[in-house]
């Protein structure tokens, strides 16, 4: 009757913030067998370094591997130094550039320090799939290629509209599937996190762990988390994410511009508040008793608290009221030292001083209306900006520099 009960505990916990299980009640037999012989279930996360940050949205797997560790199991983080070379070909409309070994490795390390924000180092399990990826021989590989046919690949909805309007796909571009399957077999997993967007590459683990003996794997897939436009995918291409190395500041503000119908599903998948605490707080705000700004202020804290700290967070929140609702600059603006002085095109400025990443983006702040020198608000993309020593130059609400001469 307790293994039961406790059985129902973990799958409540597990469920949560999970869009598919497949198959469940192979989950549940796994739990059980797991309790029973004290033996933690082997789950895999793999992680391909194509860039060297992550943001909210890569958090939400690492959020239910966390959820793994605190309930006893053993969390694998597969580092896909091997794969990553080809790239996830999962939602590209062409083929995706190969990365080389130094590429890879560095952002690896890049990797192995964030996602130690909401993992338990000393419980969690690196490894490299290029251990067990590398050494396979040709008729190795002839092997792992004749457990799928090109019918089967083809049933996947990046390549299919790739074959129908006529764009090349690379015959090695159907290996990562069958790599990362491969990586549940070498590691003998017995589940494997992953984004929706993740569901054929998990299936092919359960397909080629039957062909090699094993018991299949569990696929679990957790949701695509919304950007903070609250319509697209959360992607640092669109500019609506918020990442885990950005500063309190960064966090919490971005945070506040989370539309109101998104903040129960942001509690669910990127904090640790129980889920009797979200329910509370769902309650509360379905009947007027919680107003959605505090809800919200207190999401941007919890965010900020997991990658910086509790002090912080509450720093955060403080500059947000002073900056935002008493409309004042906040206490520490960064200086940049400019070399050239006169006027400059208010793009160049936005570089110079670091506001933008690209010419892209400062044209998009400015043509927003998001951008003002002093009390002058930018109209276009044309104007020139006076330069002063001291003139404090805002691109949007949460970033500013104040302009400093040699």
């Amino acid at each position: 009757m307790q293994l039961e009960r406790e059985i129902v505990r973990q799958m409540e916990i597990i469920r949560r913030g999970t869009a598919e299980i497949v198959p469940e009640d192979e989950l549940v037999s796994k739990l059980r067998k797991s309790l029973k012989e004290d033996k933690p279930l082997k789950v895999k996360l793999g992680l391909d370094p194509t860039a060297p940050d992550i943001h909210l949205g890569h958090t939400v797997p690492l959020q239910k591997m966390r959820q793994f560790q605190d309930l006893g199991h053993q969390a694998i983080i597969v580092i896909g130094d091997f794969t990553g070379r080809i790239g996830d070909p999962t939602g590209k409309s062409e083929t995706r550039k190969q990365l080389t070994e130094e590429q890879v490795l560095a952002n690896a390390e890049t990797y192995k320090e964030q996602i130690f924000k909401i993992l338990q180092s000393e419980k969690t399990r690196i490894t490299f799939n290029s251990h067990w990826l590398a050494p396979l021989q040709f008729a190795d590989l002839i092997r792992l290629a004749a457990q799928t046919t090109v019918a089967r690949m083809l049933e996947r909805d990046d390549f299919s509209k790739r074959y129908k309007d006529g764009l090349p796909i690379s015959v090695h571009e159907f290996f990562y599937p069958l790599m990362q399957g491969y990586d549940s077999v070498a590691l003998e997993a017995d589940v494997e996190l992953g984004g929706t967007d993740q569901k054929f590459n998990l299936l092919m683990g359960r397909t080629l762990q039957k062909e090699y003996g094993q018991e299949p794997q569990i696929a679990l897939m957790t949701p695509i988390l919304e950007g903070l436009d609250g319509v697209h995918k959360m992607s640092k291409s669109l500019g609506n994410y918020i990442g885990v190395y950005e500063s309190p500041r960064e966090m919490f503000g971005k945070t506040m511009s989370i539309a109101d119908e998104l903040m129960i599903r942001y509690y669910e998948l990127v904090t640790k508040v129980s889920l009797e605490e979200i329910k509370g707080i769902e309650k509360g705000l379905a009947d007027g008793a919680l107003h959605p700004r505090d809800i919200k202020m207190r999401l941007g804290r919890e965010i900020v608290e997991i990658y910086h700290s509790r002090a912080e967070a509450e720093g955060a929140q403080a500059e947000f009221i002073r900056m935002f609702q008493k409309k004042e600059e906040p206490d520490e603006i960064p200086e940049v030292v400019m070399n050239r002085i006169g006027s400059v095109n208010v793009l160049d400025l936005l570089l110079d001083a670091k506001l933008a990443a690209s010419k892209n983006e400062a044209r998009r702040l400015v043509e927003q209306g998001a951008v003002k020198a002093g009390e002058l608000k930018i109209g276009g993309v044309d104007e020139t900006v006076a330069l002063s020593d001291g003139l404090v130059v805002r691109a949007g609400k949460r970033k500013f520099a104040r302009i400093r001469f040699k």
